[in-house]
């Protein structure tokens, strides 16, 4: 299957060395050229590829409102490609509410090791993203082991991806200081900007916002974010970990792999939420939650950047509760003050 890339940036070597990269992989061709954000809107309007490498310093019009317009009327699959990441962690993140997938370095022009790094990683992450749409099925990690978890918050697990930056930043906006509940978030971003994502998500909410390190646990009024391209995990002795298995899935960190290691060992029920997302990652991972009796919240389509993780959850049955992404903190919220969910979209049994 041939798979066609489309390519946006105004520096017409650096296109031509981005078109190099992508012929240079069986299977793949380029589509089209853009040399700015406008153009690139009306092309994508007539010729949709199936993934487009988006600067973000863009003339005309910039890569993050191109991103806003292209998923809003031809959606596809968009990898941010610019230069000096660290300093455009704000845009990065604009663009992915916006529905981008990730975001690396323009890879170095040149010969030597470094600059083959930098294409090896822009080839891993086109090759990660054409796989999304049909990852391989994960298998269940065990069973919810009993007793109870002494001395810890009551727990809300999050996962996300195309569009969760924004959506998280809404749900997490929403809890008070105070917040009595520990929050864990998988948010499908490469780990090298993890902690940009965590510093941007600091300055959205009253709770205090870190990447989870092995060995930590869950904390009241503490959002703790996957921070590493491996899996996070719960271990059996309820601490968090990462694991680099199973290696083959295309989502790293995966939803499913960390949804599934809280049913297999965390001991007592909380709250699962899965938002806007391509692909199918967390929806049997919150159908497991969900069959462990725990309260488990989809995103809705209306509000969704991509209708494709909680799409899969609602097939699936896994969410209870299926939501606009601004009633979802209140939901939450609601659960934990009077230990049930407010709306029910859903039949089940607590």
């Amino acid at each position: 299957m041939i798979v066609r890339i489309a390519i946006v940036n105004q520096v017409a070597v650096v296109a031509e060395f981005l078109r190099e990269i992508v012929l240079g992989v069986p299977g793949y061709e380029v589509a089209w050229v853009a040399r700015d954000g406008a153009e690139a809107v009306r092309r994508c309007s007539v010729d949709t590829p199936d993934l487009i490498l988006m600067d973000l310093a863009l003339p005309v019009m910039d890569g993050v409102e191109a991103t806003r317009r292209i998923m809003a009327d031809s959606p596809c699959p968009i990898l941010i490609v610019t230069a000096a990441l660290d300093g455009s962690t704000p845009k990065i993140f604009e663009a992915m509410g916006h529905g981008a997938l990730d975001a690396v370095n323009t890879p170095l022009m040149g010969n030597d090791a470094e600059a083959q790094q930098g294409r090896d990683v822009l080839i891993k992450r086109m090759e990660t993203i054409r796989r999304l749409t049909s990852p391989s099925p994960l298998s269940a990690q065990g069973r919810a082991r009993p007793g109870a978890a002494k001395d810890l918050p009551p727990l809300v697990v999050i996962g996300s991806s195309t569009g969760g930056p924004k959506a998280l930043a809404t749900v997490l906006s929403g809890f008070p200081e105070g917040f009595r509940a520990g929050v864990i978030c998988v948010q499908h971003v490469g780990g090298e900007f993890s902690e940009g994502l965590a510093d941007w998500l600091s300055g959205q909410t009253r709770l205090t916002v870190r990447l989870a390190v092995p060995g930590s646990r869950p904390e009241a009024s503490t959002v703790l974010l996957a921070g590493s391209n491996d899996h996070l995990i719960v271990s059996p002795d309820l601490t968090l970990a990462y694991t680099r298995e199973p290696s083959t899935t295309p989502f790293r960190p995966s939803v499913d792999v960390f949804f599934k290691s809280v049913v297999a060992h965390w001991p007592s029920r909380g709250i699962a939420v899965l938002l806007t997302g391509m692909g199918r990652d967390g929806a049997e991972g919150l159908a497991a939650l969900r069959r462990a009796r725990w309260y488990t919240i989809a995103q809705d389509e209306a509000t969704s950047v991509v209708y494709g993780m909680p799409k899969a959850a609602r097939d699936l049955g896994a969410a209870m509760d299926i939501l606009p992404i601004d009633q979802v903190a209140p939901a939450i919220l609601k659960f934990l003050d009077r230990g049930r969910p407010p709306i029910r979209v859903m039949s089940w049994e607590w």
